[in-house]
């Protein structure tokens, strides 16, 4: 059976948590067992009249011919144009409890009812998981995060050119956005032509922070850009599921002896953290490197870095600190990297008289070191001649 994710890593991280079974019922662990496979409910993932829209991939361990996918009521118009390698499809979901059944109906009629079923807790409804232990009281169920993310830290050829094609496409956006911008309009402003900017090339724009002049504050607001301002975008954004997430700057005008002297130390950490990168690295080794080229910057006070693993989200292993902005333990800072895991590393700036100078990377870990889509843009951006379009 030709499969879209590695068997037989999700197999040794299921007996890792002693799981026989594992139901995943977030969109970004269907979407990756399935093979890509995003039904247009995706999008919008919740609410359906007084439930919710609830997929469900259920796999046995060792045994993937006894998988089954439990879809919506009308989810054949996607399972028809994309077909499945899953044996089993059963599209008539319309509520969390129906999903719920249909995984307790097939794992009885499997004889694994007994079972030990990894399930993600944390995005798993209360009245789902109350109708799994009602309906198979002798079942034990543990937490399937650490096996569902574990077989995703590694992504395949045609996730890494998603996770590529975001990437070069929020870069893109970011220098069509500086070009067309110009003093005297919002971050509102900004924000929103970006968001065309990335639609247009078929991405779903997520989020972006945005900052100029002497100031911390990222949200968009009414805040006017005005000339001789630092301008930083920092932004998510999707292709098919994958992120990208990357940050640029720009100013309105010519930059000041300052300006470039912060960027150029920004730039010296992300270069330097870099060299860490390579298949068989200890994880935390970006960070260690990343912490010595820091140190050796005048304005090393005011500077922050991290680095994280991302793909369908944008915090997933590889886990690489336990001190970063979003709190988790530092599972994977012992642990070499692997060809095939997508890392964003970042180093921000605070200066009181620039603001925030930041840049942002995507790195794929490859067989002989790293690759970096959207590599391009990294000094300062300045707006075209006439301003905004």
């Amino acid at each position: 059976m030709d499969l879209p994710f590695d068997a037989n890593r999700l197999d040794a991280l299921m007996d890792e948590c002693g799981a026989d079974v594992v139901v995943a019922t977030t969109r970004f662990s269907v979407q990756h067992l399935l093979g890509g496979y995003r039904y247009f409910f995706f999008a919008g993932f919740d609410a359906i009249g007084v439930s919710r829209y609830l997929p469900a991939l259920v796999y046995v361990k060792g045994a993937p011919e006894l998988a089954c996918y439990v879809g919506c009521g009308n989810e054949e118009w996607g399972t028809e144009v994309f077909p499945l390698w899953v044996p089993d499809v059963r599209n008539r979901s319309w509520s969390s409890l129906d999903t719920a059944r249909a995984i307790a109906e097939l794992l009885e009629e499997r004889g694994l009812a007994e079972s030990t079923i990894a399930v993600e807790k944390a995005f798993l409804p209360m009245d789902a998981a109350d109708a799994l232990r009602d309906s198979m009281p002798a079942a034990s169920f543990v937490d399937a995060h650490r096996i569902l993310e574990g077989v995703r830290a590694v992504k395949s050829a045609w996730e890494l050119e998603l996770v590529r094609t975001a990437s070069i496409g929020i870069i893109d956006a970011m220098t069509a956005t500086f070009a067309a911008s110009a003093p005297g309009e919002t971050k509102l402003d900004i924000v929103e032509r970006f968001r065309r900017e990335q639609t247009d090339r078929g991405l779903v724009f997520d989020y972006c922070l945005v900052s100029c002049g002497a100031e911390f504050n990222r949200a968009p607001s009414s805040r006017v850009w005005r000339a001789g301002e630092a301008l930083s975008l920092d932004s998510g954004g999707m292709y098919q599921g994958y992120i990208g997430d990357l940050a640029r700057m720009a100013v309105a005008g010519a930059p000041t002896a300052l300006m470039r002297d912060l960027l150029a130390e920004v730039e010296s950490v992300q270069q330097g953290a870099r060299a860490a990168v390579g298949p068989g690295r200890r994880g935390g080794d970006v960070f260690s490197v990343a912490e010595k080229a820091l140190a050796a910057c005048p304005h090393a006070g005011e500077m922050f870095f991290v680095a994280h693993g991302m793909g369908l989200i944008t915090h997933e292993a590889p886990r690489l600190t336990g001190t970063g902005p979003v709190p988790y333990p530092a599972d994977h800072a012992e642990a070499p990297l692997e060809p095939g895991m997508v890392l964003s590393i970042e180093t921000t700036l605070a200066n009181p008289d620039a603001g925030i100078v930041k840049l942002e990377d995507t790195l794929i870990v490859t067989e002989d070191g790293w690759e970096a889509p959207g590599d391009g843009a990294r000094g300062w951006n300045q707006p075209n001649p006439g301003g905004a379009r």
